[in-house]
């Protein structure tokens, strides 16, 4: 098994005292081409806002930067991994990277391989192009990619590119040793129940589950998670949209924390809660079925001075009609979600020094 930054022992703790951790965008210039130097401000802004992690060469990096015409896989992992050492030396603390894994097995496996090389601590498995295939041959898929990298599960909503996995499936992925979390991200309260009870029916308490459930954010944070007398947290969050108002995410997640040891919640967490949704469903573009989602990122990202542009590989990929107003709506309306005084008092040191 190769060699990852945070041993596993290790990783398992930090995973499961709950962080946010991002999905970096990919940062591009007006004409397409890679711009390395807000690349770099967009590390640095979410290693100083509090993340306690990231997620590399995910969607919200763009899957496409695995093809040949753009060939910018292997350079985007390189090059995060460079910069937030750099960062761990300077800023004296611990972050963790956790790279995208996709493909058929060759190309999951050579993925694995090259992040675990690398010094990336897990690999965040999508099984996107598994839509066909039977329980079995995922589980087998997942024990392979395991002997390579500790390895985070993945359960991504079919509405964009993910598939149905039963309670079965993660029975048995609970089974693999070197799982050490799982993002559930299947927008469906009835699936990511699913992915907890068989989390807790497995035993496994060194598997840590963080939310991609962009719709329910702070519920599933707050819920305490309880099936047959076994109860559990989930731990953080795993998402796109902390790529965004990063420093109030991580204020809002230790928030919650505390609310958890309460006996009782308060009910304008409900609100939050809504607020919370009402401001993702601008960024990721819901009224268009997610069509802006990545370019929704890079306009609230562009606005604060974090990208130059919200270009993306794709040409397919823009704004919606009518979705920059309504990111401009939520931006006003929720105050206690923006960090723009946070990024305005730093940027010029992110970008130049």
């Amino acid at each position: 098994m190769e060699t990852s930054n945070l041993k596993t022992a290790e990783l398992r703790k930090y995973l499961g005292i709950g962080h946010v951790i991002p999905a970096l965008p990919l940062a591009l210039n007006e004409d397409g081409t890679w711009n390395q130097r807000h690349q770099r401000a967009l590390l640095r802004y979410y290693f100083d806002a509090g993340a306690g992690g990231l997620a590399v060469a995910v969607h919200s990096t763009q899957f496409e930067i695995r093809e040949p015409q753009h060939a910018l896989f292997e350079p985007i992992l390189r090059f995060a991994e460079e910069e937030v050492q750099a960062l761990r030396e300077s800023r004296g603390r611990e972050f963790c990277l956790i790279a995208g894994i996709c493909g058929r097995t060759e190309q999951a496996v050579q993925e694995a391989k090259l992040a675990a090389r690398l010094g990336y601590s897990a690999g965040l498995l999508s099984l996107g192009a598994w839509k066909g295939d039977c329980i079995e041959d995922l589980v087998a898929l997942c024990r392979e990619v395991a002997r390579h990298i500790p390895l985070v599960g993945f359960y991504l909503q079919p509405a964009v590119g993910g598939r149905l996995l039963p309670y079965e499936f993660w029975r048995s992925f609970a089974e693999i040793e070197n799982v050490v979390a799982v993002k559930v991200a299947p927008f469906n309260r009835y699936q990511t129940i699913d992915v907890v009870r068989a989390i807790l029916d497995s035993g496994r308490g060194d598997v840590a589950i963080y939310t991609g459930n962009d719709d329910n954010i702070i519920l599933d944070l707050l819920t305490p998670w309880t099936f047959a007398g076994r109860r559990l947290h989930i731990s953080g969050g795993l998402l796109g949209q902390f790529g965004v108002w990063t420093e109030r995410a991580v204020a809002l997640l230790n928030e919650i924390k505390t609310a958890r040891t309460a006996d009782t919640i308060s009910t304008d967490w409900l609100a939050r809660n809504t607020a919370l949704t009402d401001a993702n469903a601008a960024i990721f573009d819901a009224a268009h079925s997610y069509h802006g989602c990545l370019s929704g990122i890079h306009e609230v990202l562009r606005r604060q001075g974090l990208m130059a542009s919200v270009r993306c590989l794709s040409s397919a990929e823009s704004l919606s009609p009518g979705q920059a107003e309504e990111i401009t709506r939520v931006s006003q309306s929720y105050p206690w979600l923006v960090d723009d005084t946070f990024v305005s008092e730093r940027l010029d040191g992110w970008l130049n020094s």
